[in-house]
């Protein structure tokens, strides 16, 4: 379960053969402009998810301890705003929501690049970049998983999530590999302006989306459907703390998205802190340079890529529940390779490649299968605040997961602290196999019913 925030191509309430996609999507310009926006977005925010711990561990000197807490602030804004955000998109255009997320990343990255070129770029500068860019893309992840389901007929979901997802895989093979090498062959202030250009090629793609204000669709009922909210959010607080109970109540309503909720964040904990051991052991362990490290951590791509088509056919023909259980066994189970291995040589590298192939294609089936429960499962305007409040559960505990990855290796030393947080990412397995996720058959269950 890599991300608790990505959206997915194998739920229910489209197609689940994975017959190719139909023409109309794409000749849909709003949809291009859409994905077109965020697949430069989240090769930015991949390229920044490397770049800013790189430049503290390589070009700072970070320690485990600072490092810990520079992940732990990136990570933080998931805790604090998951909710509240989940309340506003629901309410608000996702297309607002996503623009200025992309307007505000460019800034912020602009100026810490700003503050590289005049040598202030230090911890405390990396600190405060990295809790505003962590702050925005929770803006732009809610609001682009709510976004498609305003923007495409019912039975063009699977079709324009698995567009979607695909696109945040080729961007996890870029990202890290871009990042890593900025840093490394360049300068902090360059790897840091990359993301903010992207951020802002991404900002002119979707601030050309129109549905929701001029678009003439065809009929009443699917304008109806498809008009994205005009009205601005209620400022009232009690307005939105009644929006976001509903939202909670909602998931945990429900066995399955709360089995959901319970195995990401026994999975997102642990990866985090597994992740703030990782970029400590290839560089000071296995003294892996930035573009080894790069490729080592881009592996992850083209595994999700692999993973992506898997979910189109696997839990159609297998089961929901037998793929979720024993892909998440795989994928989380490869880490525990890695504390094995010794020195720099390719075999080594080639090693990494081939943990972090196997991990991005078993995590990346997990992660589309389970969001298309989710989907599935969920009403058109319970959307965002389902998203939000998956990540919220999910998610949440990253920060606490990064800093005791921090702290554990201070104490027990890189090689035993990654094998004990990489045992900690098969909780997530267990847990769905113990729930009833466990027990979904090769079709999805229809959504609930929304009621006020």
């Amino acid at each position: 379960m890599p991300s608790a925030s990505s959206d997915s191509s194998g739920f229910s309430g489209g197609s689940a053969s994975g017959r190719p996609a139909s023409p109309s999507l794409w000749r849909d310009r709003d949809f291009r402009r859409l994905w077109v926006g965020q697949t430069v977005s989240q090769l930015g925010e991949h390229t920044t998810l490397v770049v800013l711990p790189l430049c503290a561990v390589l070009t700072l000197d970070a320690g485990a301890g600072e490092l810990g807490v520079l992940r732990a602030v990136g990570q933080a804004p998931i805790l604090l705003l998951s909710l509240l955000v989940g309340a506003w998109v629901d309410r608000w255009r996702t297309r607002t929501v996503m623009v200025l997320a992309d307007v505000g990343r460019a800034l912020v990255l602009g100026a810490a690049a700003a503050a590289g070129l005049l040598g202030a770029l230090g911890l405390p500068a990396l600190l405060v970049t990295g809790f505003a860019v962590g702050a925005l893309s929770v803006f732009f992840d809610v609001a682009y998983q709510a976004s498609l389901v305003r923007l495409v007929e019912r039975d063009q979901l699977v079709r324009g999530n698995s567009a979607l997802e695909g696109s945040r895989s080729a961007a996890q093979i870029a990202g890290p590999a871009l990042g890593g090498a900025l840093v490394s062959l360049l300068t902090a202030p360059i790897a840091a302006a990359s993301g903010a250009l992207l951020f802002a090629l991404s900002f002119l793609s979707i601030r050309r989306i129109r549905r929701g204000e001029s678009v003439q669709e065809p009929t009443q009922e699917r304008s109806q459907r498809l008009r994205e909210p005009t009205q601005p959010p209620s400022r009232r607080p009690p307005r939105v703390w009644r929006r976001i109970r509903e939202g909670l109540r909602f998931v945990v309503g429900d066995t399955s998205l709360r089995a959901v909720c319970l195995a990401s964040a026994a999975f997102q904990f642990s990866l985090a802190a597994t992740m703030t051991v990782y970029l400590l052991f290839l560089p000071r362990e296995l003294h892996l340079s930035g573009t080894e490290v790069g490729l080592a951590l881009a592996a992850t791509g083209p595994g999700a890529l692999l993973g992506s088509l898997l979910a189109a056919r696997l839990p159609g023909r297998f089961g929901h529940g037998v793929v979720l259980v024993s892909a998440a066994a795989l994928g989380d189970g490869a880490f525990l390779f890695v504390p094995a291995l010794h020195g720099s040589s390719a075999g080594t590298v080639l090693a990494l490649v081939a943990v972090s192939l196997v991990f991005g294609t078993f995590g990346q089936l997990v992660n589309v299968t389970v969001m298309g429960v989710r989907q599935a499962l969920t009403p058109d305007g319970m959307q965002g605040r389902a998203a939000a409040t998956i990540t919220f559960v999910g998610m949440g505990l990253t920060p606490l997961g990064s800093l005791l990855g921090g702290f554990l290796a201070d104490e027990w030393g890189l090689r035993v602290s990654l094998a004990v947080t990489a045992a900690g990412m098969l909780l997530s397995p267990l847990l769905m196999a113990l729930s009833p996720l466990a027990r979904l058959g090769r079709t999805l269950p229809g959504r609930r019913l929304l009621v006020d």
